[in-house]
Protein backbone atom coordinates (compact mmCIF):
# COMPACT_ATOMS: atom_id res chain seq x y z
CA UNK A 1 0.00 0.00 0.00
CA UNK A 2 1.38 3.43 -0.86
CA UNK A 3 1.76 6.18 1.71
CA UNK A 4 -0.81 9.00 1.81
CA UNK A 5 0.21 12.24 0.11
CA UNK A 6 -0.40 14.36 3.21
CA UNK A 7 -0.18 13.88 6.99
CA UNK A 8 -2.93 11.86 8.64
CA UNK A 9 -4.39 12.96 11.97
CA UNK A 10 -6.37 10.38 13.95
CA UNK A 11 -8.97 11.93 16.27
CA UNK A 12 -11.53 10.43 18.62
CA UNK A 13 -14.88 12.21 18.86
CA UNK A 14 -15.47 13.71 22.31
CA UNK A 15 -11.71 13.79 23.06
CA UNK A 16 -10.75 17.29 24.31
CA UNK A 17 -7.16 16.93 23.06
CA UNK A 18 -8.36 15.85 19.62
CA UNK A 19 -10.63 18.89 19.53
CA UNK A 20 -7.62 21.07 20.35
CA UNK A 21 -5.77 19.75 17.28
CA UNK A 22 -8.83 20.23 15.08
CA UNK A 23 -9.29 23.80 16.36
CA UNK A 24 -5.65 24.53 15.53
CA UNK A 25 -5.99 23.11 12.01
CA UNK A 26 -9.19 25.05 11.39
CA UNK A 27 -7.95 28.37 12.75
CA UNK A 28 -4.58 28.02 11.01
CA UNK A 29 -6.31 27.32 7.69
CA UNK A 30 -4.64 23.92 7.46
CA UNK A 31 -7.65 21.56 7.33
CA UNK A 32 -7.02 20.83 3.65
CA UNK A 33 -3.36 19.99 4.26
CA UNK A 34 -4.07 16.90 6.37
CA UNK A 35 -6.32 13.87 6.17
CA UNK A 36 -8.43 13.59 9.31
CA UNK A 37 -9.55 10.12 10.36
CA UNK A 38 -12.24 10.70 12.99
CA UNK A 39 -13.97 7.87 14.82
CA UNK A 40 -16.44 7.17 17.61
CA UNK A 41 -15.05 5.82 20.89
CA UNK A 42 -15.48 2.05 21.11
CA UNK A 43 -16.25 1.65 17.40
CA UNK A 44 -14.83 -0.94 15.02
CA UNK A 45 -13.06 1.95 13.30
CA UNK A 46 -11.27 2.78 16.58
CA UNK A 47 -10.26 -0.86 16.95
CA UNK A 48 -8.88 -0.90 13.40
CA UNK A 49 -6.97 2.36 13.89
CA UNK A 50 -5.53 1.15 17.21
CA UNK A 51 -4.38 -2.05 15.49
CA UNK A 52 -2.79 -0.03 12.68
CA UNK A 53 -0.92 2.22 15.12
CA UNK A 54 0.04 -0.45 17.68
CA UNK A 55 3.31 -1.42 16.03
CA UNK A 56 4.27 2.17 15.30
CA UNK A 57 3.79 3.89 18.67
CA UNK A 58 5.04 3.00 22.14
CA UNK A 59 1.54 3.68 23.46
CA UNK A 60 -1.51 4.27 21.30
CA UNK A 61 -3.41 7.37 22.40
CA UNK A 62 -5.30 10.11 20.65
CA UNK A 63 -4.82 12.37 18.92
CA UNK A 64 -2.18 10.59 16.90
CA UNK A 65 -0.62 11.55 13.61
CA UNK A 66 1.30 10.02 10.74
CA UNK A 67 3.66 12.70 9.49
CA UNK A 68 5.36 10.97 6.59
CA UNK A 69 8.40 8.72 6.14
CA UNK A 70 7.22 6.31 8.83
CA UNK A 71 7.05 9.03 11.48
CA UNK A 72 4.19 8.78 13.95
CA UNK A 73 3.48 10.82 17.07
CA UNK A 74 0.91 11.40 19.76
CA UNK A 75 0.28 14.31 22.14
CA UNK A 76 -1.74 17.28 20.94
CA UNK A 77 0.92 19.87 21.79
CA UNK A 78 3.60 17.98 19.84
CA UNK A 79 1.35 17.51 16.80
CA UNK A 80 0.32 21.18 16.83
CA UNK A 81 3.93 22.36 17.24
CA UNK A 82 5.18 20.28 14.33
CA UNK A 83 2.35 21.19 11.95
CA UNK A 84 2.60 24.87 12.96
CA UNK A 85 6.34 24.91 12.32
CA UNK A 86 5.89 23.27 8.91
CA UNK A 87 3.29 25.90 7.97
CA UNK A 88 5.09 28.87 9.52
CA UNK A 89 2.19 29.51 11.89
CA UNK A 90 2.28 30.45 15.58
CA UNK A 91 -0.46 28.86 17.70
CA UNK A 92 -0.09 31.72 20.20
CA UNK A 93 -1.55 34.03 17.53
CA UNK A 94 -4.78 32.02 17.32
CA UNK A 95 -7.43 33.47 19.64
CA UNK A 96 -9.97 30.63 19.37
CA UNK A 97 -7.36 27.97 20.13
CA UNK A 98 -5.99 30.04 23.00
CA UNK A 99 -9.48 30.59 24.38
CA UNK A 100 -10.17 26.85 24.31
CA UNK A 101 -6.84 25.91 25.92
CA UNK A 102 -7.05 28.61 28.60
CA UNK A 103 -10.80 28.31 29.08
CA UNK A 104 -12.76 25.09 28.57
CA UNK A 105 -9.79 22.72 28.54
CA UNK A 106 -8.39 23.80 31.92
CA UNK A 107 -11.32 22.62 34.08
CA UNK A 108 -11.56 19.42 32.01
CA UNK A 109 -7.90 18.72 32.78
CA UNK A 110 -8.42 19.42 36.48
CA UNK A 111 -11.33 16.97 36.58
CA UNK A 112 -9.36 14.35 34.64
CA UNK A 113 -6.41 14.67 37.03
CA UNK A 114 -8.69 14.41 40.07
CA UNK A 115 -10.40 11.33 38.61
CA UNK A 116 -7.03 9.73 37.82
CA UNK A 117 -5.77 10.34 41.36
CA UNK A 118 -8.96 8.91 42.88
CA UNK A 119 -8.67 5.79 40.74
CA UNK A 120 -5.00 5.40 41.65
CA UNK A 121 -5.76 5.75 45.36
CA UNK A 122 -8.63 3.26 45.15
CA UNK A 123 -6.53 0.62 43.35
Amino acid sequence: MSEPSKPVVYVKRSCPFCLKVKLFLLEAGLMETVAIHEFEPGSQQEHDIRSELAGRLDKVSFPAAWLGAGRYMTESDAIIALLAARAGRDPADMPVLTSYVEGALKPMMALWKENFELKTTAA
